[in-house]
């Protein structure tokens, strides 16, 4: 494979995705480090923080700006770049780029002209969380990082208080509490949760317990809402009998139950929410009485 810097005006470069470490610099892979050597250009988020890792590695590429607040409006300066020839590697602060971090509008660019874009692998936060946190790993969705303000935060937690899947947070350490808080007040007490903290890092933290526990933990520790957070919390497991109907469908049951004879407040309740007529028509028989 090769990364030569030299503009061809036969075609045009390519663009690098590169996970970089999330803490521990031994993560970063050997494809990484050539790709980051031979290319013309690092496009990085903060280039005072990769000038560091760069020099840590003996790495002489010239580093260009390209974080949230210039992405949109600088991206043409990268596009121009590759569309002469050159090789461009997109980097973030930490991790893989693009999850929480500028590149998206790049890369779309990129793709949009014709653009080869490539992955170089490695370092995930969400995913070295997940790969030790014991929890269902099947299925999952990511959440990123959850409103800052209270109320947006609770509509953000309770639009997914009912997804099966196991869900993934970010968090800032000083709102890593409050937000433990709101995901007990939404999901319960015993929702079964662990906190991914500081991960590859000399205090690196894996403590799961449900969110009652954890809050209390949380709370009790000061060093806990320090550093770099992953939140991974179990999804919603469907209760049975009438809990198992969700808190809309009763609504809509109930609504129906006023106005039309029971039979028929179930069938169209049924129709209207997707919960099965019959269990509908149990539930309405005990509310009824």
């Amino acid at each position: 494979m090769s990364f030569s810097a030299a503009p061809s005006s036969m075609s045009p470069g390519t663009l690098y995705v590169v996970a970089t470490p999330i803490g521990n610099l031994d993560d970063i892979s050997a494809r990484a480090l050539k790709v980051l050597a031979e290319v013309s250009l690092i496009a990085a988020e903060d280039t005072r923080h990769s000038a560091r890792l760069m020099q840590h590695f003996g790495i002489a590429t010239p580093l260009a700006a390209c974080h949230e607040h210039n992405e949109r409006a600088e991206g043409s300066r990268f596009i121009a770049r590759l569309q002469a020839g050159e090789n461009v590697a997109l980097i973030s602060d930490a991790g893989t780029p693009l999850i929480s971090d500028p590149g998206y509008h790049l890369v779309r660019q990129a793709r949009a002209a014709g653009i080869a874009v490539v992955p170089v692998p490695g370092a995930c936060a969400l995913i070295a969380a997940l790969s030790a946190a014991g929890l269902p790993s099947d299925r999952f969705i990511f959440e990123g990082f959850l409103p800052a303000k209270a109320v947006g935060r609770r509509a953000r937690l309770e639009q997914v208080r009912e997804e099966p899947r196991t869900l993934i947070f970010y968090e800032a350490p000083h709102r890593i509490l409050e937000s433990l808080e709101d995901m007990r007040a939404v999901f319960g007490e015993e929702r079964p949760a662990l906190l991914a903290r500081e991960l590859s890092k000399t205090f690196e933290t894996l403590k799961g317990l449900p969110l009652g526990e954890l809050c209390a933990w949380v709370a009790a520790d000061s060093n806990q809402q320090r550093g770099e957070c992953v939140v991974l919390v179990a999804g919603w497991q469907a209760p049975e009998g009438e809990e198992a109907v969700s808190a809309e469908a009763l609504r809509v049951l109930d609504l129906l139950l006023a106005e039309l004879p029971l039979k028929r407040a179930a069938a169209l309740a049924a129709e209207i929410t997707g919960v099965r007529k019959n269990l509908l028509y149990q539930v309405a028989l005990e509310r009824q009485k």
